[in-house]
């Protein structure tokens, strides 16, 4: 009998395993901390089935960017620090044409899944090597590198640039 319930065990294992594989999903690592970040919408890679979320930790595991970049939201040029978009876009499988960015007082914007793949758009953690606080755009700010394009220099782009993001919708 029991040699039955190992090979069934074993059997069940490889069956999940197949079809873990054949969808080419995975599971990414549960967040040990604070959730700063949940990422939701057509993705191939979540935590709990759904969604992907984030800590701090997680965030910056996936490599950390650095750009400095003129703002309308500071009177000098600022440093950055943070995830490029696409770097987590890639690692959460995502596929689709929008990504709807939504802030904890719910202002959002949809921003086109190109500008995070193509124009080296920063998840923004830290400003100046300081992490940002919630009362000044954080957790997470995002940013575009003004500096190195001028055609990013306006209305459209600073609107894309939403600050205390908490979730991002892909679409």
């Amino acid at each position: 009998m029991r040699a039955f319930v190992k090979s069934g065990l074993a059997v069940m294992a490889v069956v999940f395993f197949a079809v873990s594989s054949a969808s080419g999903a995975e599971t990414l690592p549960a967040p040990q901390g604070p959730v700063i970040l949940t990422v939701s919408g057509h993705i191939a890679n979540t935590t709990d089935g759904e969604t992907a979320k984030f800590d701090r930790s997680l965030l910056e595991g996936l490599g950390v960017t650095r750009i400095t970049t003129d703002t309308p939201w500071y009177d000098e040029a600022v440093t950055f620090e943070g995830v490029l978009a696409r770097r987590l876009l890639d690692y959460v499988g995502a596929d689709g044409k929008t990504v709807v960015a939504t802030a904890l007082n719910q202002y959002s914007a949809e921003i086109p899944l190109s500008d995070f793949q193509d124009k080296g758009v920063l998840l923004a953690l830290k400003v100046n090597g300081e992490y940002l606080a919630i009362r000044d755009k954080g957790p997470i700010f995002i940013i575009y590198p003004f500096n190195q394009n001028e055609t990013l220099r306006n209305e459209t782009y600073f609107a894309r640039s939403v600050w205390q993001v908490k979730d991002l919708k892909i679409k």
